[in-house]
């Protein structure tokens, strides 16, 4: 069964950082663009970072600098590591895989910045 993994998420401090990981268990990983979304109460899911099959990212532009995606193809992970968080990017974040027509998401795991 294909499945998509979160870890990482919990309660931080502002100014604080965390490390979400994914691990995937699919087959051919490395062909899968990889990516972060978010979604807080009341607004849409919003895309936060994507890592293509070659390596390319894309970050929402709000965050770039603060955020930073990244895949293991030898481990099928891939992470997004946190920095400088603040309370706006208080949601559930969920792990997502595509290839082709084929889109799979995690459960997802809520982080809260709140002091």
């Amino acid at each position: 069964q294909v499945q998509l993994v979160e870890s990482g998420g919990g309660l931080v401090q502002p100014g604080g950082s965390l490390r979400l990981s994914c691990a995937a268990s699919l087959r051919m990983f490395s062909i899968y663009a990889m990516g972060w979304y978010r979604q807080a109460p009341g607004k849409q899911r919003e895309l936060v970072a994507a890592i293509t099959s070659g390596g390319s990212t894309n970050y929402l532009d709000s965050l770039k600098g603060r955020f930073t995606i990244s895949r293991d193809n030898a481990k099928n992970t891939v992470s997004l590591q946190m920095n400088s968080l603040k309370p706006e990017d208080t949601a559930v974040y969920y792990c997502n895989a595509k290839y082709s027509n084929i889109q799979l998401w995690g459960q997802g795991t809520q982080i809260t910045v709140s002091s």
